[in-house]
């Protein structure tokens, strides 16, 4: 039996300190700053962001810390400590989407999507990241990567969005538009508003509508885990986890597809209509009959019942019903194992376990196809149960998991 390994979060300190010294390192000068921003954990929503739903993000004390210096030209150089002896060059003159390959497409983009927002005045920059948030595990690495340099641009260059919760938006779509357009990974902004948004102790009940402003579309919900005396676990399985392989495109194509089909303007219209009828049974019923095809409804089914477990989770945490809110997580998981199709083995056993093993509910986070799952224990069970993941992994020749104990952290910021 081989124990379980346990992610903990770098210290701001460490943070800072790791992060200037491999930029000094790499190009022989003192940065300007270090700024960081967190990984987030969805509690429940998911894949509800691009159909205008309701999501459940918290920030992660996982960050990514950047340390960055403006340049005079329009070149970007940016190193990691992941390949602290390779540094990836890009020029954000002339540059067009998808004209970075590799990791650097990410920081690049964030750079090259604001100048295509018309801020001409964000020139090139040398950066150095140094990250504790697991790659690959769903936990939005991504993200922490693009909105710390998000911020960090904001700062150095003046641009003033990133000291209020209605400028940061600005940010966010600089961050999402790196992603789908430059890196090429589909992403709806559920992780770009939890990296940049969250408040400590609490959840962010994000709303997708369109029509709503900045202002509108987030609340803060109060998360206290202490208060129920629970841990949140997360589970990073190690299976392998890719968003920009055509799956997530894929659903994302159906459920617009569906939305027309519909006469709507997106799924969550449809949601919302079928939960304020008389029988949101027989309205859900009828809805999926007025599509083509098997797949079609079973996607637009978890879609639909995924937002209102959103509001169903929030109100039972509110009032302590730690039994509700399991049973939400786990119908959660099931439906994205049946009807959205999204979980891979490795994911749906570390959910079993975790349920045999006394979690009041567990799910997969994130997109799915690998990455990480949640389950909400007792406090002081982390560990326990963590280690009977893992040896169930041992038995069935799956890579070993690591674990980590998620709490509601505060947002992106300059920390040096």
């Amino acid at each position: 039996m081989t124990a379980v390994e346990f992610i903990e979060p770098i210290s701001h300190e460490d943070g800072v300190a790791q992060a200037k010294a491999l930029f000094s390192k790499t190009y022989g000068v003192e940065p300007e700053g270090v700024w960081a921003a967190p990984g987030r954990v969805n509690l429940i929503g998911e894949h509800t962001d691009y159909n205008a739903g309701l999501c459940l993000p918290i920030a992660l004390p996982h960050r990514t810390f950047i340390a960055l210096s403006p340049r005079e030209d329009t070149k970007v150089r940016v190193v990691s400590d992941v390949a602290p002896d390779k540094v990836a060059e890009a020029d954000l003159d002339g540059l067009e989407a998808r004209g970075v390959d590799g990791w650097s497409a990410y920081p690049t983009g964030v750079a090259w999507a604001l100048r295509e927002a018309g801020f001409s005045k964000v020139q090139g920059f040398d950066a150095a990241f140094v990250s504790c948030v697991p790659l690959g595990s769903g936990l939005s690495s991504s993200a922490a990567m693009t909105c710390s340099t998000a911020l960090a641009l904001d700062d150095v260059y003046g641009l003033g969005y990133g000291d209020s919760d209605a400028g940061r938006v600005t940010l966010i779509n600089a961050a999402i538009k790196s992603e789908n357009e430059m890196a090429g990974a589909s992403t709806g902004g559920l992780d770009q508003n939890a990296s940049m948004r969250c408040t400590a102790g609490h959840a962010l009940l994000l709303d997708c509508r369109p029509e709503l402003t900045p202002l509108e579309n987030v609340s803060q919900q109060e998360f206290d885990l202490d208060k129920y005396g629970l841990e949140l676990l997360v589970v990073d399985t190690q299976a392998p986890h890719q968003l920009n392989d055509g799956q997530y495109a894929q659903r994302r194509a159906t459920c617009e597809e569906a939305a027309r089909i519909l006469g709507v303007a997106n799924l969550r219209v449809a949601a919302d209509g079928i939960a304020k009828a008389d029988d949101p049974f027989q309205a859900l019923k009828e809805t999926l009959d007025a599509l083509p095809d098997e797949t079609m409804k079973k996607r637009v089914r978890h879609v639909v019942t995924e937002i209102e477990r959103v509001r169903s989770f929030v109100h039972a945490f509110a009032k302590g019903d730690i039994e509700a809110a399991g049973r939400l997580f786990n119908a959660s998981h099931d439906s994205l194992a049946a009807d959205y199709e999204v979980t891979v083995p490795e994911l749906d056993v570390a959910v079993d376990v975790a349920r045999h093993n006394g979690a009041y509910g567990a799910r997969m986070t994130g997109g799915g196809f690998g990455g990480s799952i949640i389950a909400l224990v007792d406090k002081g069970r982390s560990q326990e149960v963590a280690q009977a993941i893992a040896d169930e992994f041992e038995k069935q020749g799956f890579h070993a998991p690591r674990a980590l104990a998620a709490v509601a952290a505060p947002s992106a910021s300059r920390e040096a």
